[in-house]
């Protein structure tokens, strides 16, 4: 199993990187770029990296599955990778639609409206409630509670939808999404791992790989800049491996920042 994690992590390094450096010339190609804020005389950036984070992590989880499948001899998780990685990709599509209406009108204001993205979030959750990607049973200070139906009917989708806007408001240095993204999807990767959550786990050390990839190039001076791809999809990750690895308070401790500047805000 450990070399099955190692080898689909560097193949999502791989992936992530060699689709940046692609990616870099075919959105200044056609012309998707914005103003980067952070360098004195604000050149036009390309926008939406999370594309290829997500084509990273894409790759990597179809090799992992591809490995267990027909050399290991064991396919029983497949239909709840296959879940995830169907909201992943649902959810940095979203933030693409919206990188490019900002593109399109030149603003950052001029994106998808405020009451706009959690409805066009929540379509992205269904794959994971129509499989009921969760373990229902959640620990509380006075016992555990069975939520029963309750779990993949609602708190899936409040955890996906809220995650997702969660991270998106916490942006704007170089650098910055990616770099908290490495922190925390590493710190939910080893936790997961050493509790037994053996999916969460993957997933969480697939991210961290295409962000240590992605950062290359967006680190200051950046040449890409991450967009609502990638913080939808990093928020979609922390929801993914809260709901897969029976993680909720653990990723409610790695949220305190994001909250902080929610009210900040």
């Amino acid at each position: 199993m450990l070399i099955a994690f190692l080898i689909a992590s560097i193949l999502s390094f791989l992936t992530t990187y060699l689709s940046v450096k692609w990616l870099i010339k075919y959105l200044r190609k056609v012309g998707m770029v914005v103003p980067d804020m952070n360098k004195k005389d604000k050149p036009l950036i390309p926008i939406s990296g999370g594309l290829a984070v997500m084509s990273g992590i894409f790759i990597g989880l179809m090799f992992f599955i591809f490995l267990q499948t027909f050399f290991y001899k064991d396919n029983s998780f497949s239909l709840i990778l296959f879940g995830a990685i169907t909201t992943i990709v649902l959810i940095t599509f979203i933030g693409f639609v919206d990188d490019a209406l900002i593109e399109r009108n030149s603003s950052s204001s001029s994106g998808l409206k405020q009451w706009q993205k959690p409805l066009l979030v929540l379509p992205a959750a269904i794959p994971l409630v129509v499989i009921n990607a969760a373990i229902t049973k959640i620990n509380l200070p006075w016992g555990n509670v069975d939520l029963g139906i309750i779990y993949p009917l609602l708190i899936i989708p409040i955890g996906v939808v809220g995650a997702a806007n969660m991270v998106n408001n916490l942006a704007g240095f170089n650098g910055l999404e990616t770099g908290m993204g490495i922190i925390y999807t590493l710190s939910l990767g080893i936790y997961a791992y050493s509790h037994g959550s053996v999916f969460a786990a993957l997933i969480a050390f697939l991210t961290f790989a295409a962000l240590i990839a992605f950062f290359i190039f967006n680190k200051y001076p950046a040449k890409i800049l991450p967009g609502d791809s990638l913080t939808y999809l990093l928020g979609a990750i922390i929801a993914v491996i809260a709901i897969l690895g029976n993680m909720e308070k653990t990723a409610i401790i790695i949220s305190i920042p994001f909250i902080i500047e929610f009210f900040l805000k």
